[in-house]
């Protein structure tokens, strides 16, 4: 448990500055849906009712509160892995709980305006907003928040005070060690 807790609270800082592209991506687009899902209700209570979540205004809350928060961490480079787990797990419910339905012909949401509107070309259509979502976090926990972070920025001073190399998280094999 340790070596995990290791693993996400020091992801690597070396990498690219070209992740901050990938951070600003998905951190605005978590940020301005989770407002959306309090600005409009057909966005947030409304379409977690007509999905059948249970307590569509309490999840309809906090789903919006991880958005509005997370999106922030993730725009920051600020505990970019831990935020990335909960993201994930929320694409996966997004996909599951919207696209079967819509691939079955009978999702309780409007359908697509325009052709296709039901079918696999229907679902890979409309999942590519949550496909690029999942994707882009499931690379930022794997490979961290990039050098223009505040991640980095602490694990810098950090490594400056205790010898700590804040550019280098152990692997998944080291992990299994």
């Amino acid at each position: 448990m340790k070596n995990i807790m290791t693993w996400l609270l020091n992801p690597p800082t070396k990498g690219p500055t070209s992740t901050l592209l990938l951070r600003l991506m998905a951190g605005g687009v978590f940020l301005w849906e989770g407002i959306l899902k309090f600005v409009y209700a057909n966005q947030g209570v409304g379409r977690f009712a007509k999905l059948g979540m249970p307590l569509p205004h309490m999840t309809a809350n906090v789903v919006g509160g991880l958005e509005i928060v997370g999106g922030l961490l993730l725009l920051s480079g600020l505990m970019t892995r831990p935020i990335a787990i909960p993201f994930i797990i929320e694409m996966i419910v997004a996909i599951l709980s919207t696209k079967i339905s819509l691939y079955l012909g009978r999702s309780p949401l409007p359908l697509p305006p325009s052709p296709p509107q039901l079918g696999i070309w229907a679902v890979l259509h409309e999942v590519r907003s949550e496909y690029a979502q999942l994707l882009t976090t499931a690379f930022l926990l794997i490979n961290g928040p990039g050098k223009w972070s505040l991640d980095a920025l602490l694990l810098g001073k950090r490594e400056e005070h205790d010898g700590f190399d804040g550019g280098r998280s152990p692997s998944i094999r080291e992990l299994a060690a």
